[in-house]
């Protein structure tokens, strides 16, 4: 089953866009169909991966158990900026691995979005133990 967005447009953490049992041929066939006027060549390329492996992948010539996961996390971001809506769990399932905790950007994003949920006081508090935390992890 497909799930979508919350009602503010946010992902959640346990949501994705994955089909039950698509690998990642599959899964490149689909948001390639979503990405209009894309191609293969278009994904490889902005992706950093060359096109041969991009295509053995596409058509299962080529085992994707041991793709680096910033491959896995590069074509995420090529789609989000095609403005296909896909995920980093999505990928990874699709290749039969779990995903290896957020990237920075995605620690980034949760932090900001947590901050702004706060009361001022609290967002203040928080920028504290965080100088605190800096603090620290310097002295050690």
């Amino acid at each position: 089953m497909t799930k979508g967005p919350h009602p503010s447009g946010e992902l959640g953490s346990g949501e994705d866009f994955a089909h039950r049992g698509e690998d990642l041929a599959a899964l490149l066939e689909r948001l390639l169909a979503q990405a209009q006027g894309r191609t293969q060549k278009d994904l490889a390329e902005q992706a950093g991966i060359s096109y041969p492996t991009l295509n053995a992948w596409v058509n299962r010539t080529r085992g994707t158990s041991r793709i680096d996961p910033e491959k896995l996390r590069a074509m995420v971001e090529v789609f989000r900026r095609w403005g296909v809506k896909t995920t980093p769990r999505e990928f990874f399932a699709s290749v039969g691995r779990a995903v290896p905790g957020p990237s920075g950007d995605e620690r980034e994003a949760q932090l900001l979005r947590l901050y702004r949920q706060l009361p001022e006081s609290r967002q203040r508090d928080l920028v504290k133990n965080a100088e605190a935390m800096l603090q620290l992890s310097r002295a050690i």
